[in-house]
C-alpha cells in the first residue's frame, strides 16, 4: 500500500509540537538552574550574620514646663516649645521679659488699659528692666531691620501686613520659619476688648524699629 503524504495541517502540528518540546526542555533547565542559585545566595545570606540595619533616628517628645502645661486659648500648642526655648535660651534681661510677658498673657491674663505700647511698657516695667534702641528707622520708609538683628525678648515696632498694613508693636519670641520672615510674637490688640495678649504668627518683612531689654 502507498504511503499517503503528510497534510500541510499534520506538518505544522508536527513542528509546534517539536518547539515545545524544545522550549520546555530548556525551560526546565533555566528553572533548575535559577533555583540552584537561590539556594546559593539563600545559604550564603543566612551564614552572614554580620550585617545589621542601620538605626533609625528617634527625635525625643519635647518636655514642657510645668508652668506651661495648661490650656490656653491665647496661643496653639505648637508654639509652647518655642516659647520655652526662649525661656530657658536667652540673655538675663530678654528672659525676665519674655517670663513676665507669659505669666501676665497665659497664667494671669492680664488686662491693660490702653494699646500695644501700653501692655508692653507695662511688661518692661513689671520685669524689672530698661530698653535700648537698637535699630531706628520710620514706618513709611525705614530702613528696615535683617532678621540678624532680632533678638528673644526685642520689642519691634513692625508693618502688620495681616491687618491693613497699619503700625503695630509686639514682643519678639522666636523664629517659626526665618527665611520666610515669620515670626511668634506677643501681641496687645487693645482697642477696649478686654481680652489678653496673645501669641501669634507675624511677618516680619518690615521692622523699623528694635528696643532690647537691659539690666
Amino acid at each position: 500500500m502507498s504511503r499517503l503524504p503528510m497534510s500541510r495541517s499534520s506538518s505544522v502540528t508536527a513542528s509546534c509540537s517539536l518547539l515545545l518540546l524544545t522550549f520546555g526542555l530548556v525551560g526546565a533547565a533555566h528553572a533548575d538552574s535559577m533555583s540552584t542559585l537561590i539556594a546559593q545566595k539563600s545559604a550564603q545570606s543566612t551564614s552572614n550574620t554580620s550585617y545589621r540595619y542601620p538605626d533609625v533616628s528617634r527625635q525625643a517628645p519635647t518636655v514642657l514646663p510645668a508652668f506651661l502645661s495648661g490650656d490656653y486659648d491665647n496661643i496653639d500648642s505648637e508654639y509652647l516649645p518655642l516659647l520655652s526655648s526662649a525661656e530657658t535660651q536667652s540673655s538675663l534681661a530678654a528672659r525676665e521679659v519674655v517670663s513676665t510677658a507669659r505669666k501676665m498673657a497665659l497664667n494671669e491674663r492680664t488686662i491693660i488699659q490702653g494699646g500695644c505700647w501700653d501692655y508692653l511698657n507695662a511688661v518692661f516695667k513689671r520685669a524689672g528692666v530698661t530698653r535700648d534702641t537698637i535699630h531706628k528707622g520710620t514706618y513709611g520708609q525705614g530702613p528696615y531691620a535683617n532678621s540678624g538683628e532680632i533678638e528673644v525678648g526685642d520689642w519691634l515696632y513692625y508693618i502688620n501686613h495681616g491687618y491693613n498694613g497699619v503700625e503695630h508693636s509686639g514682643l519678639f519670641v522666636g523664629w517659626v520659619d526665618e527665611r520666610a520672615k515669620q515670626a511668634l510674637i506677643l501681641s496687645y490688640a487693645g482697642e477696649n476688648r478686654r481680652e489678653p495678649a496673645r501669641y501669634r504668627v507675624y511677618d516680619l518683612s518690615n521692622v523699623y524699629q528694635i528696643m532690647r531689654p537691659s539690666v
